[in-house]
């Protein structure tokens, strides 16, 4: 349909309105000789409107006297009209011409640039380094050397590693990538330490001096990697190599650097749980009852809501708002409202092994919540506390191991 439309622009279609004492034997005739007529809208009793194309309209009027009907044009749409117009208005027609090749002449010229990826470096810096490069707004398009560009901002700007410069219509994107540079803080001395205890697994040492070895037990703030790298002494040399008259070199001195790596250690987690093999209690049915008033002065005037308690059994939630001081004045009035829920008395009876399921549930979220998300779970051990003589409760002990990395850095002066 869209492409039926298209054409029908292009090729010309007028609105005509048909009238006459059968309108509709002019629609049947027209349609049953192939003329396509659309947006056939009645209008009145004896009159049509309809849309048809405009090669088709010298058929209609022989259409028009055997159906002793009329019809004339309501509007006229399409590129034959628009032509004829513009031959008229030969002034308008040099005018819209104009107007596209000037719309194109600008198009061909830069007119913004813009710069992203940049945060260290400013914007003035890098079209500074462009505009060397002969990047410039209101230059044209065909004249913008893209590789040039490139390579002059990464010769000029030091902090940049990668630049790319891109044309999409009147806008060129400088796109810059900066070099990561290592804080101050990387270069000061420092040791990795133990953030909690655990039994060393695994040492991986990317700079510094091992302070422990695999299977060690280390405590929390034990060094685990020296930013203290100790001074070491060279062999000695056999005396038939020693040359007459040298002396032996004097031993180094300590070297501090910023200790970096990996222990993984293996860390264990405890947790508790506890259920009742029979459990009471208080609990919400889901009813409840709001209550809204206004305190004023220690008076107190229910705006809605019940007066009384609604209920024998209940838990309250109450927000208070007040009026907000202005300058000196404080106005002392309250608006409270006072929520009711509805408790009621509850008994389950979960046997010794529904307790015991509880208890380990319980004894579990406790112990997973302690445990980071990097750290990878080995083995879960699940103990049973026994008192000795018999209760309503069952308790459970929850230990999980797991094996994770332990170490932290930490500044010190030498």
């Amino acid at each position: 349909m869209l492409l039926f439309r298209l054409m029908s622009a292009l090729l010309g279609y007028v609105v005509i309105m048909v009238t006459g004492e059968a309108p509709e034997r002019f629609v049947n005739m027209a349609a049953s000789r192939g003329i396509y007529l659309w947006d056939i809208t009645r209008v009145s009793e004896g009159a049509v409107l309809m849309k048809v194309r405009l090669g088709t309209v010298k058929s209609l009027r022989h259409i028009a006297r055997r159906t002793k009907c009329r019809f004339h044009f309501e509007r006229r749409v399409g590129l034959p009209f628009l032509y004829k117009r513009l031959l008229r208005r030969k002034a308008l027609a040099l005018g819209v011409l104009f107007f596209l090749a000037t719309l194109y002449l600008l198009s061909s010229f830069v007119w913004f640039i813009e710069v992203k990826g940049n945060e260290r470096l400013t914007v003035p810096e890098v079209l500074g380094a462009a505009a060397e490069a002969g990047l410039n707004r209101g230059m044209p398009k065909w004249r913008v050397e893209t590789g040039r560009v490139e390579t002059a901002i990464e010769e000029k700007l030091p902090l940049v590693a990668w630049t790319g410069v891109y044309i999409k219509g009147t806008k060129v994107i400088i796109e810059v990538a900066e070099r990561v540079v290592p804080d101050a803080e990387d270069n000061r001395p420092s040791h990795i330490i133990a953030t909690k205890a655990g039994l060393v697994k695994e040492v991986l040492i990317l700079n510094g001096h091992p302070a422990v070895k695999e299977g060690d037990t280390v405590s929390p703030g034990q060094v685990l990697i020296s930013g203290e790298i100790p001074p070491f002494e060279e062999p000695l040399k056999p005396v038939e190599e020693q040359k007459l008259g040298e002396e032996p070199k004097p031993q180094k001195t300590s070297r501090f650097v910023h200790a970096r790596g990996i222990i993984r250690a293996r860390v264990w987690y405890d947790g508790y749980g506890e259920a009742n093999i029979v459990e009471t209690g208080l609990r919400s049915t889901g009813r409840s009852e709001t209550r809204v008033s206004i305190k004023f002065k220690g008076k107190e005037i229910i705006l809605s809501g019940n007066q009384n308690v609604p209920y024998e059994c209940y838990d309250t939630e109450t927000l208070v708002k007040t009026i907000p001081q202005w300058r000196n004045l404080e106005v002392p009035v309250e608006l409270v409202t006072l929520k009711y829920y509805e408790m009621a008395e509850y008994r389950e009876e979960h046997g010794i092994e529904g307790a015991r399921s509880l208890a380990v549930e319980r004894a579990l979220a406790e112990a997973t919540g302690l445990i980071p998300k990097e750290a990878r779970v080995t083995n879960r051990l699940l103990e049973e506390i026994q008192t000795g003589h018999p209760e309503n409760i069952v308790r459970v002990k929850v230990t999980i191991e797991t094996i994770e990395d332990i170490g932290e850095e930490s500044l010190f002066k030498p």
